[in-house]
């Protein structure tokens, strides 16, 4: 019970259609089963019901709210229906991420550029902009960002790259702005994971088997030659939002198998 009456944000908490489960969902699972209230946000209305079904048949106590993460109108209403549902924010764990129709500087377009940062990034920004008065007030806080070994890795998705660079420079501006207030903020830097994102994703819009995919992309991964799941990026949000973490701030840490080892 190591988030024992915590109330957490947990945005994208519903997931991409799968055999496998995705990072949203595992993550609002876990935080549950050790104790938080759990608030899941999502643009699939349907999905996230389907993650709170899960949380309450286990006994835990979750709600959700559809909302895009992108829009500032959105962001702000989900703290209000938070904190009037819970009474408190004390884990925001941003994690919603797209990377569909990007591509290399010359093929990318400014439309699908501008969505893309829009949705990995800036939503970030706003989800924080709206968050953090509450944990100031409360003079404590913990924030959660997701991104990607692709921000410190060679890829051909720009924009992709771009945005999840962008998530660490901003987890760390958030982390030393905010420190004096009890606030933290950490990134997680996941590499190749098998969920349903990234392998019903890949194996429709290259036409191979989801047995191909997963054959491919294990090759990759330096530790046992097999992909991380859902549940070790859940895990590792467990740890830097329980009091076990309480002297971390500002960080990133990998959950990536050694892939970005082998980085230069």
């Amino acid at each position: 019970m190591r988030l024992i009456n915590k109330v957490a944000i947990v945005t994208g908490a519903g997931q991409t259609p799968g055999e496998t489960i995705g990072n949203g969902r595992a993550t609002a699972i876990l935080f549950a089963r050790e104790g938080a209230r759990v608030f899941l946000t999502d643009r699939n209305l349907v999905s996230v019901e389907e993650t709170k079904q899960m949380i309450l048949d286990e006994g835990g106590e979750a709600d959700c709210f559809e909302m895009d993460v992108a829009s500032e109108a959105d962001c702000e209403q989900m703290v209000k229906t938070c904190v009037a549902q819970f009474g408190r924010i004390d884990v925001l764990h941003n994690n919603v991420g797209i990377g569909a129709n990007d591509g290399g500087v010359t093929r990318l377009t400014h439309e699908n550029w501008q969505h893309i940062l829009n949705v990995n990034l800036t939503s970030m920004f706003l989800t924080c902009k709206h968050v953090v008065p509450v944990m100031r007030e409360q003079q404590a806080g913990n924030i959660i960002n997701i991104s990607s070994v692709a921000a410190i890795a060679s890829t051909g998705m720009l924009a992709y790259k771009t945005s999840k660079a962008g998530i660490l420079a901003l987890t760390e501006n958030v982390a030393m702005g905010n420190a004096k207030y009890g606030i933290r903020a950490n990134c997680i830097m996941p590499g190749l994971m098998n969920t349903p994102m990234a392998i019903e994703g890949y194996s429709a819009v290259q036409g191979r088997t989801r047995e191909d995919v997963i054959a491919a992309r294990d090759k990759r991964v330096p530790l046992g030659s097999k992909m991380g799941t859902a549940w070790d990026v859940a895990y590792a949000a467990l740890f830097l939002a329980s009091d076990e973490a309480k002297f971390i701030t500002g960080v990133t840490l990998p959950v990536d198998g050694g892939q970005s080892i082998r980085v230069g």
